[in-house]
């Protein structure tokens, strides 16, 4: 799990230090490098039945991948339209999300400590697009908010189908939608060979190597477990992109993203001390 957080952390580096800013293009070939990886880890476990088991996935994986896909084409839009600490922190958000879809759809209940969790989170989000009103990365904040959105319909569309999709093979159909939805918007196609590395490392280690050991992980661990080391993404990205390529947070960015973090770990070690952190289905969704 802590190779999967490393993993999702190398985004904001690989994109920031790459010749092409177009997120489509970025978007684009990011996941198709990610099917060509999620292709041969379905090829070396099945074998002749690799086909076969991406069609059984089912309407529930179908979805599930559409949905993700969104997500994977939201977060690179995000980067390049905002820093790399709003875009994770918002993203980091999603367990709320979900917290609040289960809620309002399905009538599960949330702990109280939930709900003063997601108040101290919003509040510090509120922060962040203070800050962002002068930097002009409004626009960027709110494409990052699809991402958790997304990640919420998406568990609560599979719990109201009492589906569980596996992940693999539906994280591969949905870097097939995002090809085909970013494909128009990505030509012509300007990227150098010199992001040929980068573009590569995206797909192979930042998202198909980061959903791989996330997927293993959460076989292994509780819930909560799996949802707090995951919130190490936030922190090995934002400290990454400051130190190696030189984005430096605001202040006011800083306070507002340590108290959603600070917000999310609380209720997250709450939650694996009280030991109900095993019977939550978001510990197999990988991260976009």
């Amino acid at each position: 799990m802590l190779g999967a957080t490393l993993c999702w952390a190398t985004a904001g580096v690989l994109v920031r230090s790459q010749s092409i800013r177009d997120g489509w293009e970025v978007t684009f070939w990011r996941s198709a490098f990610m099917i060509v990886f999620m292709a041969g880890v379905l090829y070396v476990q099945y074998r002749g039945d690799t086909l076969r088991r991406i069609r059984a996935i089912g309407l529930a994986g179908l979805i599930s991948g559409a949905l993700w896909a969104i997500m994977f084409i939201a977060f690179i839009l995000a980067l390049s339209r905002t820093t790399v600490a709003n875009t994770l922190v918002l993203c980091s958000i999603s367990p709320f999300m979900s917290a609040v879809a289960g809620w309002l759809l399905l009538s599960e209940h949330v702990p109280l400590r939930t709900w003063i969790a997601m108040a101290a989170a919003f509040g510090g989000i509120a922060l962040m697009f203070v800050d962002s009103l002068g930097g002009g990365g409004t626009a960027g904040n709110l494409i990052a908010l699809a991402i958790p959105v997304c990640f919420a319909l998406n568990v609560t569309i599979l719990r109201r189908m009492h589906a569980e999709a596996d992940m693999v093979p539906t994280v591969l159909v949905a870097g097939l939608i995002s090809c085909a939805i970013t494909l128009p918007f990505a030509l012509p196609f300007e990227a150098q060979l010199v992001d040929l590395p980068n573009l590569i490392a995206l797909g192979f280690v930042q998202l198909g190597l980061g959903c791989l050991l996330m997927v293993v992980a959460a076989r292994h661990l509780k819930a909560a477990e799996v949802g707090l080391l995951a919130e190490l993404e936030t922190i090995f990205g934002v400290v990454s992109t400051w130190v190696l390529v030189g984005e430096v947070p605001s202040r006011l960015a800083l306070i507002g993203g340590g108290i959603v973090i600070a917000a999310l770990a609380l209720n997250e070690a709450w939650r694996m001390i009280r030991g109900d952190g095993n019977t939550d289905p978001l510990k197999e969704i990988p991260q976009p």
